[in-house]
């Protein structure tokens, strides 16, 4: 290997928000676009192109930019509007709105460090958000509040602006004219946003890709059937969803959006949640795409589809399908690490760490450094709030160390497409960056529901066009553009298990809000059951199995976002039965394996004092051909002397075991039961389950249907 040549670095931020627009109106049920837009979507791009010798790639979503419109032509939403109304002229009920949804940043990062901020989210803590009585506010606490729930989401980089300066020097006690100074002010900012791209992208200082118009996981619009390749087992919805059409159309927007802003063709594009399939990829191919990113997992499961050996076909490559496709497959490592664990580390130690893995790549690969590519591809917003100074001081010396290591040349996709040397791909694994599968946005009752309801809105269309043929034009492509929308990832993102969070129910409302508007363009009578419900809150428990192999960390820590994911998971807090109670100890289990190991991970309830659960013994019940007891001293998980030849334990904030599987079966795999009993003392507190036990299979190494050998 060459000293000095270096390996080639390909950094792409994906931009992206759900579609918060109220159908036909210019009003957003939720903020997080302008919000985002005034900490993420400006200083991102201009940030990268002050490094003369740094390239990096920002992945845009179309229905992301028209938002960003919207609010330059008079488009609101209800944390502006409460912002705008003078403090002494809010009613009880705008003032209870005020104190329930303007601390919505993190606390650590956002709140803490602004002193006046941090004092009015004690007071209101103290008096518990949901419930806090508004008249124990002033006018000027609740004005204090309008601006600083505003001044958080300003990115440092533009701190030292008027008004912004003078209002975080003057810390509190704002006027009016203060906070109408500082609104007005957002509005301006936002019109430098495309054009700042538009500029970057001209002087070829960053690339630029888009997503499919409205963020929609076009494998299954083609054929939603495709969601067992990944899981032959998962239960789809009723009627299936084939409208490979709809794919089409949702590339062919995106490709003339992007001609329209950037006056050249659209050459690439992040899949939205890197999800693809061959048929996705030849309608990308007919669209005139040149390259698309996904996740290393789909590599890996398309070389096995097609009967290859992984080995001979390295993740940092570029691959062609079709032919004339080109593909990157994300460094998953690094992509998260970025995303998941650095936030929690200080920036020269974390910028370390990436180089340090980049160097040990690049030393690994030996003799192919010019054939070798390393794809980190993540969320270009959301993780910079968990950032010190909205990761201001990483970035910076991110980009400053990369850009003068001479052992390392950063790339764009576009770039990396048109000049590397490729390598051919026959097959192409379905799936999603996560985990390779769909199982986040079909397979739950939920989500098998909203499938449901778009497939018979879609139809009740065609039906509708199709009956009335000289039907007002403009009105069809209006309902055309709501089942577009309604096609997007963000709404089955919301529905089904994985993720539960304060929002679930406006994100319901927006989904089937979409839908009901198709049926009020064409002044149908409104279908009952759009009217109802379909995320159903707190369901009783049901163990989900595990979708992936799965290597944690057994430090009793939660190491990172992604460290437990494709895990089977229990929640006992739904479980219901005797159990089901306000004192319970346990608050979820999660299990999986890989080839060596059998993982069992404990959550205990937030409310629990650390003292009484270090006082706990956990007693695993193991149902195996030859039933195991393990018993496991919290107070000692982890201590030297304490983890025997056939397991390990650890526990910190969580309570983490690895069980050999050889310990477990003779043959290293089989079917396998357990249930979790908590004792203080002699003293049983709890079982879970507290009926039947978990189950799960383990299968023969290197048989798991979704990983390869």
């Amino acid at each position: 290997m060459p000293e000095d040549k270096p390996v080639k670095l390909a950094i792409l931020w994906h931009m992206h928000q759900p579609d918060y627009r109220e159908p036909l109106s210019s009003h957003m049920v939720m903020p997080w676009v302008r919000l985002h837009a005034l900490k993420d979507y400006l200083d991102m791009p201009l940030l990268a192109g002050q490094y003369d010798n740094v390239k990096v790639t920002f992945n845009l979503v179309p229905s992301l930019l028209d938002q960003i419109e919207l609010y330059l032509k008079g488009g609101t939403d209800p944390h502006l509007e409460l912002s705008r109304v003078p403090a002494g002229d809010l009613d009880e009920n705008q003032r209870r709105q005020i104190l329930r949804t303007f601390f919505s940043a993190n606390p650590s990062t956002m709140i803490q460090p602004h002193r006046r901020y941090h004092e009015l989210y004690r007071k209101a803590k103290q008096n518990s958000l949901d419930t806090v009585l508004p008249a124990l506010f002033t006018s000027e606490e609740i004005r204090d509040l309008q601006v600083w729930s505003n001044l958080v989401w300003i990115d440092p980089m533009f701190r030292d602006e008027e008004p912004l300066k003078t209002l975080f020097a003057k810390e509190k006690h704002f006027t009016e004219d203060d906070k109408i100074q500082m609104l007005n002010w957002q509005m301006e900012f936002m019109k430098r946003i495309v054009p700042a791209y538009q500029q970057l992208y001209a002087d070829g200082k960053v690339d630029i890709s888009f997503t499919p118009y409205y963020h929609p996981i076009l494998p299954l619009l083609c054929d939603t059937d495709v969601a067992r390749e990944a899981l032959p087992k998962t239960k789809l919805p009723e009627k299936r969803f084939v409208h490979p059409e709809d794919a089409k159309k949702q590339v062919a927007m995106s490709v003339e959006k992007f001609k329209e802003i950037f006056g050249v063709p659209l050459t690439g594009m992040w899949p939205s949640e890197g999800s693809i399939s061959e048929e996705v990829a030849r309608i990308m191919l007919g669209a005139g795409i040149e390259w698309i990113a996904t996740d290393e997992e789909i590599l890996l499961n398309s070389l096995k589809k097609a009967g290859v050996k992984d080995g001979q076909h390295p993740v940092h490559a570029v691959y062609e399908f079709g032919p004339g496709l080109k593909i990157f497959f994300r460094d998953h490592l690094l992509s998260d690490r970025i995303g998941f664990v650095y936030s929690g580390m200080n920036p020269e130690r974390a910028i370390g760490d990436f180089i340090t893995n980049i160097h040990k790549i690049r030393e690994n690969i030996a003799d192919s450094l010019e054939t070798t590519v390393i794809p980190v591809i993540l969320d270009g917003e959301n993780a910079w709030e968990y950032f010190p100074e909205d990761g201001h001081d990483f970035l910076t010396r991110l980009y400053e160390r990369i850009g003068d290591d001479p052992l390392i040349e950063t790339i764009t996709m576009g770039e990396a497409a048109r000049t590397m040397e490729t390598r051919q791909l026959k097959s192409l694994f379905a799936g999603s960056w996560i985990n390779h599968n769909f199982r986040i946005w079909i397979g739950h009752p939920e989500d098998n529901a909203a499938w449901d309801l778009l497939t018979r809105t879609r139809d009740n269309l065609v039906q509708y066009e199709q009956e009335n043929p000289g039907y007002d034009r403009a009105k069809l492509r209006d309902a055309w553009n709501q089942i577009y929308v309604a096609e997007g990832s963000d709404w089955c993102w919301w529905y089904g298990d994985e993720h539960r969070g304060s929002h679930n129910e406006e994100f319901d409302k927006i989904y089937r809000r979409h839908l009901i508007a198709v049926y009020e363009i064409l002044e149908l009578d409104i279908p009952f059951d759009l009217l109802n419900p379909i995320y159903q809150g707190e369901a009783v428990a049901r163990a989900v199995e595990p979708d992936d192999l799965v290597t944690p960390v057994i430090d009793g820590r939660h190491t990172h976002f992604y460290e437990w994911t494709g895990a089977g998971f229990f929640d006992c807090g739904k479980a219901g039965g005797s159990m089901h109670r306000a004192d319970r100890t346990l608050d979820a289990i999660h299990f999986a394996y890989d080839h060596h190991n059998v993982y069992i991970r404990l959550d205990f309830d937030n409310k629990k004092n650390l003292d009484f659960i270090k006082n706990l013994v956990c007693r695993l019940v193991l149902f195996t051909p030859q039933p195991r007891l393990l018993e496991i001293d919290i107070r000692r998980a982890g201590k030297p002397g304490v983890n025997e030849p056939d397991y390990q334990v650890s526990f910190d904030q969580i309570l983490e075991i690895a069980i050999k599987r050889t310990y477990l079966f003779e043959t290293g795999f089989g079917d396998l039961g357990f249930t979790v009993t908590l004792l203080e003392g002699e003293t049983e507190l709890e079982t879970w389950p507290e009926s039947d036990a978990i189950t799960l299979e383990v299968p023969d190494i290197g048989k798991e249907m979704f990983w390869p050998e």
